[in-house]
């Protein structure tokens, strides 16, 4: 267990972090700004405004990678129909051709990577990244709420109640 949640949960951390950074130099973009590209995807269109509070970027940090992303062709803003001060940010359907061009490949190797594993051995990967991934995002959020209460540092975001 130890291994799991320590060293090796902690290799893989950061195995992903550089994959995802050559990802990002292979499309021409930053790190962040594939990531953000990549929210859109996953979540699909929402504000500059909607992008900030699920990354913690500041506002002015969205808009540079909203004005990024829009020149390399990967996004489009529309205006809101609801509110015309907002604008809704789409991913560009030529840019999801260059990304998925780039991930054609990696989805083949991916499926070769789990290629030895049985329904069941499947079934607890599944389960292990969906936690995981709740995980990650429950606890960058305690994280941000705790820097901008200006909570101490260095000692990370447990409370003297234990609370995660």
């Amino acid at each position: 267990m130890e291994e799991i949640i320590g060293p090796l949960a902690r290799r893989y951390s950061t195995a992903t972090v550089l994959f995802h950074h050559a990802i990002a130099e292979r499309l021409g973009l930053g790190p962040t700004d594939h990531k953000c590209l990549d929210l859109l995807y996953e979540r699909g269109s929402m504000t500059g405004s909607e992008l900030a509070a699920v990354t913690g970027l500041t506002s002015g940090a969205v808009t540079g990678v909203v004005a990024r992303l829009e020149r390399a062709g990967h996004l489009h803003r529309e205006p809101d129909p609801h509110d015309r001060r907002k604008q809704i940010l789409r991913p560009a359907a030529d840019g999801a051709r260059d990304i998925a061009n780039l991930f054609d490949q990696i989805q083949a190797d991916a499926v070769e990577l789990v290629g030895g594993f049985d329904d069941h051995q499947l079934a607890a990967i599944a389960e292990f990244l969906a936690r995981s991934t709740q995980f990650a995002y429950q606890r960058a959020a305690l994280l941000r709420t705790h820097a901008l209460s200006g909570g101490d540092r260095s000692r990370g975001v447990r409370t003297t109640e234990g609370a995660p």
